[in-house]
């Protein structure tokens, strides 16, 4: 009995002690603010989310990246976080190009893509080589390159951004979705351009519906197409879904049975993309990509309809560093000349 005794005295006296330790580790708590692990209160920019921008810097054409990182740059408060990706032989002289001119401000990382995950997966055509080059393959492989990030946007490089990229980090994606894309069918504005240069805006005009792996999936060739030159993305969704394996398995099937191809619809990267997330994706605001400015060297569009627009894009062939070009001035409003002298605009003069 005795025992007992002391043995309950012993448990009270642990159980008096470890409440003494609570208490005296609330009252002598570290603020959570002074803490050295916490953002400073100091630097108020370290506390904004960053929103992290991927722009492919590509050889011949790095101009282009030059330019549209300035125009995004120069059009936003946001805390932007630049991701240039571009192969070994052309880093070097991306980040020597900023690192000496006016964007030495802004805050970026160069990433390398190696292009040996795209062997086997391309099929060889000659119609236009540029498309086959392996930068062009970056954004089926996001999540890989871009890794801490649950949401990311993604830019051609031939594009210039005149509105807040704010705006467009705030797209909202529907639950369940990896992406968001303009569809091709979403701006009446644009219709006309698209009809006067034989441009295709459905699935007709990207994979062949003669194939029955094609047929197979069961899509109107009808059904309206979107252009993955601007992507806002999610990349939790993004691997959940597989979106790379499932793209690289479309890679890989059109090598074997040629489903698609870029004398089409102009592209070997929108294909497998229509594919995979077809019916499976948010919109973006249309205003947010108005594209087409490079299919034609003639055709315009009026200068009213492109102040009012946030993101110009010049796919297509004719690009507005070379001649000839459309609505090259918006473009060169935010070209910053290469340092080294490498990099030159090709003027109908020059």
């Amino acid at each position: 009995m005795a025992l007992l005794k002391k043995v309950n005295q012993i448990l009270l006296l642990l159980l008096v002690l470890t409440v003494c330790a609570i208490l005296y580790s609330k009252v002598h708590q570290v603020p959570l603010a002074l803490r050295n692990e916490t953002v400073d209160l100091e630097n108020p920019e370290e506390m904004e989310e960053e929103i992290p921008v991927v722009i492919c810097a590509a050889a011949g054409r790095m101009g282009a990246a030059v330019a549209a990182i300035s125009s995004i740059y120069s059009n936003t408060e946001a805390n932007v976080l630049f991701y240039i990706i571009g192969l070994k032989t052309t880093i070097p002289h991306i980040r020597k190009w900023i690192e000496n001119s006016k964007l030495k401000e802004i805050k970026f990382k160069v990433v390398e893509f190696n292009p040996m995950v795209l062997k086997g997966k391309i099929r060889q055509d000659a119609s236009r080589p540029e498309l086959l080059q392996p930068l062009n393959f970056v954004r089926f492989y996001l999540p890989s390159l871009i890794q801490k990030h649950e949401k990311v946007i993604y830019l051609d490089d031939d594009v210039i951004v005149q509105g807040d990229i704010q705006e467009l980090y705030d797209t909202k994606l529907a639950p369940g979705h990896a992406a968001a894309f303009s569809d091709d069918c979403d701006l009446p504005s644009t219709h006309e351009m698209v009809r006067s240069v034989g441009m295709q805006n459905t699935y007709m005009g990207f994979l062949d519906f003669r194939k029955q792996a094609i047929r197979d999936l069961g899509i109107s060739p009808s059904t309206c197409s979107f252009n993955p030159g601007v992507i806002v993305g999610n990349m939790t969704e993004w691997k959940h879904q597989r979106i790379t394996q499932q793209l690289e398995k479309w890679m890989q099937r059109n090598v074997e049975e040629n489903l698609y191809s870029s004398t089409l619809g102009g592209g070997v990267v929108t294909s497998p993309m229509l594919i995979v997330f077809h019916g499976k994706y948010s919109s973006i605001n249309p205003m947010w990509h108005i594209r087409h400015l490079g299919w034609s060297p003639d055709a315009r569009y009026s200068e009213q309809f492109l102040q009012e627009a946030k993101l110009l894009h010049w796919n297509g062939r004719y690009k507005p560093w070379d001649y000839p070009s459309v609505h090259t001035d918006l473009w060169e409003n935010w070209f910053i000349p290469d340092p080294s002298g490498k990099f030159k605009l090709t003027h109908p003069d020059s």
